[in-house]
C-alpha cells in the first residue's frame, strides 16, 4: 500500500496537479443495464439461450442429471479416446454423488494436488488429454463460464489438457457477468472464498490471425464440453 501511494503521489507531483481520490469522486452509474439485462427471462429461457450463445463459440453443450451423470462422464472419456485424465481436488465429487465413479472410473486418474507443488500440476496438466472439472456459473448471455481458482483447481487446470468438460449445475446458469462478480464479492467477503483469480472461459482458443481464417484451439484445449447437470 505505501509503495503504491508513493508511485501515485510522485506522478501528481510530476504532473503538477494534486491526487485524484476516488472518496471525492464516487463511481456514480449512468444506467441499470447490468443489472435488467436479460433479468426477466425465466430459468428455462436462460439455459436455451446459454446452449445458443454456446455453440455459437464452438462448445459442446449437453445436459444430464445426477444420476445418469456417471454415464455421461464415461461417454465423453470415450468418445475422447482419453488415456490421461486429470481431476481436481475437490469436495464437489460428493455433491454430484460421483464418489463411486472416481473410484473405478478409467483410465485411472491424476489430481490436481493442492500440496503437489506448481511444477508437479503444471507436469499432469500438461500430459492430460482430458480433464473434467467444476465450473461455478455459466453466463447465458456469451456463453461463458467462470471459474475461481482454488489450491485443488488451480488456473492451468482448465487451459492445458487436450479436452476439457466442465460440470455446471442448472441453477447456476446465470444471465450474465454481473450476477457472477456480484456472488464472487459476496463470498471474498464473507471469507467463503479466498481465491487468486477468477477466469472467465468462453469456449476453446480461437484464432483468426492466420490469414483470416478462423482455427479452434490452436492453444488450450482443443475442445471444450460443458455439461449442465439439470436437478442441481
Amino acid at each position: 500500500m505505501t509503495e503504491r501511494e508513493d508511485f501515485l503521489n510522485a506522478l501528481a507531483e510530476k504532473a503538477g496537479r494534486p491526487r485524484h481520490q476516488l472518496q471525492a469522486h464516487p463511481f456514480k452509474p449512468m444506467n441499470d443495464l447490468p443489472e435488467t439485462t436479460l433479468a426477466d427471462q425465466t430459468p428455462q429461457a436462460l439455459a436455451a439461450l446459454a446452449k445458443q450463445n454456446s455453440e455459437a463459440v464452438h462448445v459442446t453443450y449437453q445436459t444430464t442429471t445426477t444420476a445418469a451423470l456417471p454415464h455421461a462422464l464415461d461417454a465423453f472419456l470415450q468418445a475422447k479416446a482419453a488415456t490421461a485424465l486429470l481431476l481436481p481436488t475437490s469436495a464437489q465429487f460428493a455433491r454430484y454423488q460421483l464418489e463411486n465413479w472416481r473410484a473405478s472410473v478409467s483410465p485411472k486418474p491424476q489430481y490436481w494436488l493442492p500440496d503437489a507443488g506448481r511444477e508437479a500440476n503444471l507436469k499432469a496438466a500438461s500430459e492430460a488429454d482430458a480433464a473434467i472439472g467444476f465450473a461455478d456459473f455459466l453466463l447465458a448471455e456469451s456463453g461463458t463460464i467462470t471459474v475461481a481458482t482454488t489450491p485443488g483447481q488451480g488456473r492451468a487446470f482448465h487451459f492445458l489438457p487436450t479436452h476439457y468438460l466442465a460440470i455446471i449445475p442448472a441453477s447456476r446458469i446465470v444471465a450474465r457477468s454481473r450476477q457472477a462478480a456480484t456472488w464472487y464479492d459476496q463470498e471474498i467477503k464473507a471469507g467463503r472464498l479466498t481465491t487468486s483469480n477468477i477466469n472467465f472461459i468462453t469456449g476453446p482458443s480461437n484464432s483468426g490471425d492466420i490469414e483470416m481464417v478462423l482455427i479452434v484451439g490452436v492453444h488450450g484445449p482443443l475442445d471444450m464440453t460443458y455439461l449442465v447437470v439439470e436437478d442441481q
